[in-house]
């Protein structure tokens, strides 16, 4: 069941049951062995992320000193990010209602303390393609606005195998993750959450 809570911002609760996040956090753990998880940090400031960082499928975002972009190589090791497993671009394939597959698959690793400000995905070509977002692990606070920074907010809780749209009117709004809750999942050795952003970054010809 999806549900929409606020206009284009829609949440299927529990989308994926156990088994299913079993089987994606076996194959991300494969993308971060050849991909590993690095420190991001702020354009200009340096300032470090709370979370770390990697991706699969045919680019991948970055944040570094120099700026937000994509591009096809990890900024570490120089290689070209893994593909994308077929678990999760069938999450795309099912709940985005693109017709162009995912191109890149954000992995965000949020350990106890870890929280993502108030940001805006706007490094895309294309708007109308919506951005998928997958949670394992831990329960997190997510906090979502309006298309300004100041615009009034509201949260709701994410747990493992709930899976967020944003689309349409919600696809450039303001959001962000305020709080981990540890002890809430065990799928994760250690504890912490996993948010697997799909996007689409390329305008179709």
């Amino acid at each position: 069941m999806i549900n929409e809570i606020a206009d284009g911002l829609a949440l299927a609760p529990g989308y994926l049951d156990q088994s299913q996040q079993i089987a994606a956090l076996e194959d991300i753990r494969k993308v971060v062995a050849a991909a590993p998880l690095y420190q991001p940090v702020m354009p200009r400031s340096g300032r470090p992320f709370s979370v770390k960082m990697s991706n699969c499928g045919p680019l991948g975002w970055i944040s570094d000193k120099a700026g937000y972009r994509y591009q096809t190589a990890h900024p570490d090791t120089g290689q070209p990010w893994p593909d994308m497993p077929g678990s999760i671009a069938r999450i795309w394939d099912d709940l985005s209602g693109y017709d162009a597959p995912a191109e890149c698959c954000l992995i965000n690793f949020y350990a106890s303390g870890a929280k993502m400000g108030l940001h805006r995905d706007e490094n895309e070509e294309d708007f109308s393609a919506p951005v998928v977002s997958v949670s394992l692990g831990d329960e997190a606070l997510f906090r979502f606005g309006g298309s300004e920074r100041k615009s009034p907010t509201k949260s709701v809780r994410l747990a493992s195998g709930d899976v967020l749209i944003m689309a349409g009117a919600s696809r450039l709004n303001y959001h962000g993750v305020d709080k981990i809750y540890p002890g809430t999942s065990s799928l994760l050795r250690g504890g912490g959450r996993l948010n697997l952003t799909l996007r689409r970054v390329t305008r179709q010809v």
